[in-house]
């Protein structure tokens, strides 16, 4: 058997609303309700429910051939609910053809698996937990963040019972074997590892319209011959963004069109099957071990983590944003727990880039702000009237006990004052009451008086 597995990363953050310094203390929310919706519907039309339903039709036609898989964050899943519902039906009638596999990641999409171990087995087994209650499926295969993987994180991932795990395959890491075999963690060998084949994943990714580029146009037929040219290769890993159909490749360039081909070309011109993740991880057995000591991604030309965490401005938010991990381990309160999670998305850190992008990869380039610094500042902002918040559930300090405590008395002063401002006004409006009752008897008194007189 020879497979090809197709994942596609579905992402989407919360994004924050330009939050000014004088609004710490002042206003504790912090998103952007009309960017976050209008990107979610116009990608809803013009990327999920197009490609979704061209997925689905092959999936109905193929007869168990066609096979796909999705890791999508906890994040998009949840603007999906409450922006574009009709996009999240179509992803669950996906996952009811029982050829869709929908892998486990952090929830936020976060880096917290370079930070916080205990914090990392939280967010995955609440986005498991989701992929369980959409979809129905307990997830078996793990795809980070970015597909971040180090040695250190295979085996978390491993301990929590992933048998199979998604990563890039730099060259820098495979030398030169292929990324088209399985392989398996140098830290643990039961956690099994495929490498993406970014060479055919960035020529639909990056490549496709760009008529400058010697192979175009690209056909279905010219890429499965491409995955022939080694007769060996067991495995190819086509990983990739979904927004590559009808956003970095727009409908005009023929993207559309060639997804549909391509399950009939592989068919035709090739011995090669779908696979889903899971599948791979059964029918393959891994050719050799992976050491990867220093963390590696799929961004950026070093396939490292410099595109989030590479200077400075990155490394101060990141770090102070965990600092404050040991005391929300103590919170309850499901408002804070929400903008907890929603500050550990890997974009606010990514905005902060002042690489100016030299991946060379201009679809991941959207930044809300118009410099790095400006991203910097808003995002503090943002943490320093969380930080405010949680000091009023778990002081960190003496002082910030004190404050809490007066915090604390105020509030209760102030419910009381409510109360009685409450009390105040029923005994008004009891005291009108009692007086309009009475009004209408003295009237009557004046009447018969009256009538009295007139008898007289």
């Amino acid at each position: 058997m020879k497979a090809i597995c197709l994942n596609f990363q579905v992402h989407q953050p919360f994004r924050f609303r330009r939050y000014r310094f004088f609004d710490i203390g002042n206003d504790h929310y912090y998103y952007d309700d009309y960017s976050n919706e209008t990107i979610i519907r116009k990608a809803a039309d013009h990327v999920y429910l197009p490609a979704n339903k061209i997925l689905l039709d092959l999936i109905r036609k193929s007869k168990d051939f066609f096979k796909v898989s999705f890791s999508i964050s906890g994040t998009a899943l949840e603007q999906f609910e409450l922006y574009a519902p009709e996009v999240l039906d179509s992803f669950i009638e996906l996952a009811e053809t029982g050829q869709v596999e929908f892998l486990a990641e952090p929830f936020s999409h976060s880096l917290v698996a370079l930070k916080k171990p205990e914090l990392f087995r939280k967010s995955v087994e609440k986005h498991a937990a989701m992929i369980q209650k959409y979809f129905g499926q307990e997830p078996s295969v793990f795809s980070n963040t970015e597909k971040i993987y180090s040695d250190e994180i295979g085996s978390l991932v491993s301990d929590m019972g992933y048998k199979a795990m998604l990563t890039e395959g730099p060259k820098h890491v495979l030398g030169w074997k292929s990324p088209n075999y399985l392989y398996c963690s140098a830290a643990n060998p039961r956690l099994k590892l495929l490498m993406r084949n970014f060479q055919l994943s960035d020529d639909l990714s990056f490549r496709f319209s760009n008529q400058a580029w010697s192979e175009y146009p690209l056909t279905p037929k010219k890429y499965v011959e491409w995955m022939n040219s080694n007769k060996k290769d067991e495995i190819i890993n086509l990983f990739m963004e979904y927004e590559v159909f009808g956003e970095y490749q727009r409908e005009s360039s023929g993207i559309f069109k060639f997804l549909k081909e391509l399950p009939a070309a592989v068919a035709k011109y090739s011995t090669f099957k779908f696979a889903t993740p899971s599948e791979v991880a059964e029918s393959f057995q891994p050719i050799s071990v992976v050491s990867v000591p220093h963390p590696i991604s799929w961004s950026n030309e070093e396939r490292d983590l410099s595109i989030w965490l590479g200077n400075e401005l990155q490394q101060e938010a990141f770090d102070k944003l965990y600092k404050l991990e040991n005391r929300m381990m103590n919170v309850s309160d499901p408002a804070l727990c929400k903008d907890w999670d929603y500050l550990q998305v890997c974009n606010h850190f990514y905005y902060m880039n002042t690489r100016f992008f030299t991946d060379g990869n201009a679809q991941r380039t959207y930044n809300p702000f118009e410099s790095p610094y400006e991203a910097f500042i808003n995002y503090m902002n943002v943490l320093s009237d969380f930080e405010l918040r949680l000091n009023s559930f778990v002081p960190e300090n003496k002082v910030d006990k004190e404050i809490a405590a007066l915090n604390d008395i105020l509030a209760e002063k102030d419910e009381k004052l409510r109360q009685y401002e409450l009390e105040l006004k029923n005994l008004q409006v009891g005291s009108s009451k009692k007086l309009k009752a009475k009004k209408p008897a003295a009237t009557n008194q004046k009447r018969t008086a009256t009538k009295s007189t007139k008898k007289d």
